[in-house]
């Protein structure tokens, strides 16, 4: 029997103008708001980094995947909290025996800059995981203004978790 499992969790989500400034679904990453002139288009919150840890935790045990366990045609998740799904799954991975060793994440956007969040970001994953920050640890990169992430018009998420049995 294995004692080690890794998921890998994606996810994207088009941004759009916020129109007027401040109106509409701000942007945020792991529970952190980032001023932003564009909010993303999703039924819940639209936390993409959330929303990728989650489907990384899934993904390690085999279980459905966010958009099975939430989906977008549920009513109750209309600009629901992303932490809740991404408790749901830790506790679900707790609840089989398995806890999260550490977590890799990269968000691609091309701006508002990541640098002056991820402090709070890697502390807001970590709380909700239940570990400590130094086993967190969140990535910002650019898609060099190619395609629609790097023309500002997305946000992208990757998400490694290794889980570690008992």
């Amino acid at each position: 029997m294995s004692h080690f499992r890794i998921g890998h969790g994606y996810d994207l989500h088009r941004l759009e103008p916020q129109a007027p400034v401040g109106q509409g679904r701000p942007l945020i990453l792991a529970g952190v708001r980032l001023a932003h002139d564009r909010g993303p288009i999703a039924h819940s919150d639209g936390d993409a980094l959330y929303h990728a840890v989650t489907d990384a935790i899934l993904g390690a045990l085999a279980l459905p995947d966010i958009g099975q366990l939430f989906p977008d045609t549920d009513p109750r998740h209309e600009s629901q909290d992303s932490e809740v799904f991404l408790r749901a799954a830790a506790d679900r991975a707790a609840a089989l025996g398995w806890h999260v060793e550490n977590l890799d994440a990269t968000v691609i956007l091309e701006r508002p800059k990541l640098s002056p969040h991820k402090d709070a970001m890697r502390a807001n994953l970590a709380r909700v995981l239940a570990i400590s920050d130094d086993r967190v640890n969140v990535k910002g990169k650019t898609h060099e203004r190619v395609d629609a992430v790097g023309e500002g018009r997305a946000v992208e998420v990757h998400a490694v978790v290794l889980l570690r049995r008992g």
